[in-house]
Order: C-alpha cells, then sequence, then structure tokens
C-alpha cells in the first residue's frame, strides 16, 4: 500500500556509511578533471542513499506521494578529482523541521583523504502536486525517523 511505512527498526542510532563513487570518463572536461556539474549528480546519488539507510529511498516516498525537491545549492571546489578517482561523500543532515531539510556533503578522495569540495543542499518537502507539506502533520513517524537519524 502506497501510504503504508516501513522504516527500518534500530534500536540504536543509526551509522550511515558513506557513499562511493569512480569517477567516469563522461565526466571529465577538455582539461581532463571531471566538470564541476557533476559533483551536484554525486550528490544527489549520495543523498538517495542516505535516505535509502534510513529507511526512506525516493521510491518509497513518491509512492507515498512525498517529494523532495532541491531549492538550493551550493559547493566549494578544494581539489581536482580526475578520471578514475574514487570519492568517497559523507552525508549529513544538518537541519530538520518536517518542511525543509538541509544536507551537508563531504567529498573527498578515498586514497589520499584530500577534500574534493564540500557543499549544502536545502530541499522542501511537497506532495505530488508541489504543494507543501508538513511530514509531521501527515506521517509522524517519518518526523522521529529523522530526528532518531540527525
Amino acid at each position: 500500500m502506497a501510504n503504508e511505512i516501513q522504516l527500518n527498526r534500530a534500536k540504536e542510532k543509526i551509522k550511515i556509511l558513506p557513499f562511493e563513487h569512480r569517477a567516469r570518463y563522461s565526466e571529465t572536461d577538455q582539461q581532463g578533471v571531471i566538470h564541476h556539474s557533476n559533483y551536484f549528480k554525486w550528490m544527489e546519488d549520495a543523498r538517495m542513499n542516505l535516505l535509502e539507510q534510513i529507511g526512506l529511498g525516493y521510491k518509497q516516498m513518491e509512492a507515498m506521494e512525498i517529494m523532495l525537491p532541491t531549492i538550493s545549492e551550493s559547493i566549494e571546489y578544494y581539489n581536482a578529482v580526475k578520471f578514475d578517482d574514487i570519492v568517497v561523500i559523507n552525508t549529513k543532515l544538518i537541519s530538520y523541521d518536517g518542511r525543509k531539510m538541509e544536507i551537508a556533503y563531504r567529498i573527498y578522495d578515498k586514497e589520499t583523504g584530500e577534500d574534493s569540495a564540500v557543499a549544502r543542499s536545502s530541499h522542501c518537502v511537497v506532495n505530488k502536486s508541489g504543494i507543501p507539506i508538513s511530514l509531521k502533520r501527515i506521517y509522524p513517524e517519518l518526523e522521529t525517523k529523522f530526528f532518531e537519524f540527525r
């Protein structure tokens, strides 16, 4: 059923595993480094991974008619990523109020540990029609899951 919620039932605090990505040749630019636009795609992949790990993947949210459109993104670049490098992306929910959430990202080289970029994204919670909703009011059981995770 679309309105049923199945969440991971961890007794202890959820430990979020980082997302890893191997840089593809098709992501490079003429200078041989990963084009900056790809970092936003990686952030989305990492965000989807994050939500899956807390037990609320995009597919499940869509079945529940919950959407999380991006309302802002920012990124600071430190070191270039090149073809075949493996980057690790740590994600952290830094704010959540039932209507909006903000996620921080640390993107770094798996081999060296050097930061490639740090970023943030903000998202609002809307229904399938694009109307803002409150998870606290509609799905209070999700509210506790987000606070448990933070």
